[in-house]
């Protein structure tokens, strides 16, 4: 039996959404490509190379089976995607998806969309840095850059900050973030500022200074954000918008750049934040090699 199958066979169905198995951490010989998450009431297979069809049909089958066996009173709700040579390719195996889609998460509510594209609304790695967020808070005014859906601002807001301004290129994703708001009853506190960064530094001076500054950029986006040649464009901004004694969560989320690459480009760029701690990531996303895993690194201005 496959290591995911016996962690599906080990899933108790909760309304909180979670990674079941994660096969990209390296632990399971021949299943490296494979993830399964529980966005309830969904499950959602994700393969990071094409399967051949006989493989795909059989894993599919096997895991309504499983599912089937051991929640024999719940429906199957499965989706399949598979990502290939920058192609993303989503279908629906089995029941249905909800057309207004809200998980939970550590009591948060958030809109996700598990049928367009690779990012689904909520990054489940990073639940035990919005956690952290949350109770690190209180009474803080907080910068959310490259918010995409915000979910960290719903965690500031809930942990009692005063105020979070979300920055982000995509104002779609700006407006899921405010439905993100609404859904926590949180209609007040945060503003959302659709712009490109390095073009508004001079509008979050303004705004400024920051109690708590979250750096969550895509690794590899052109247009956007590139980490090997823009993070040190961030860093050289990021003190000077920070309240004494301020806190700066520095975020990577690229297999091939380690701690060492993110700490040397604070290290070379400025001597005004002093590195505190590297937050540990939930238990599931355990890798053989945690130098290729979600880094989220704490800074605090000296």
């Amino acid at each position: 039996m496959s290591a995911l199958i016996t962690a599906l066979n080990l899933f108790n169905i909760t309304p909180e959404v979670q990674r079941v198995f994660h096969g990209r951490g390296g632990l399971y010989a021949g299943e490296e490509h494979l993830c399964l998450d529980w966005y309830p009431p969904v499950l959602l297979l994700t393969s990071f190379k094409q399967l051949e069809e006989s493989q795909q049909q059989l894993l599919l089958s096997q895991i309504q089976q499983s599912f089937a066996q051991n929640h024999p009173d719940t429906e199957c709700n499965l989706v399949f995607q598979y990502r290939n040579m920058g192609q993303t390719h989503t279908q629906i195996i089995a029941g249905e998806v909800p057309e207004n889609h809200v998980v939970t998460e550590n009591g948060a509510r958030f809109q996700v969309h598990l049928l367009r594209g690779q990012n689904h609304g909520l990054f489940l790695d990073m639940a035990n840095g919005r956690q952290w967020v949350r109770q690190h808070a209180k009474h803080k005014k907080v910068l959310n850059l490259f918010a995409y859906t915000c979910g960290f601002s719903v965690a500031a807001l809930q942990g009692g900050a005063d105020e979070v301004v979300n920055m982000d290129m995509s104002k779609g994703a700006l407006s899921i973030g405010k439905q993100n708001h609404l859904l926590n009853e949180l209609p007040t506190g945060a503003r959302y500022l659709g712009h490109d960064i390095f073009k508004s530094w001079g509008k979050l001076t303004k705004l400024g200074p920051y109690d708590l500054i979250i750096a969550d950029p895509p690794s590899n986006q052109k247009g956007s954000f590139v980490a090997t040649k823009d993070y040190q464009r961030l860093l050289k901004r990021l003190p000077s918008l920070l309240a004494d004694e301020g806190q700066v969560l520095l975020c990577l989320n690229a297999p091939e750049l380690g701690c060492d690459f993110l700490m040397q480009q604070v290290e070379s760029t400025t001597n005004e934040i002093t590195f505190v701690e590297r937050l540990n990531n939930p238990a599931i996303f355990a890798d053989v090699d945690e130098q290729k895993s979600l880094k989220v690194l704490l800074y605090r201005k000296a």
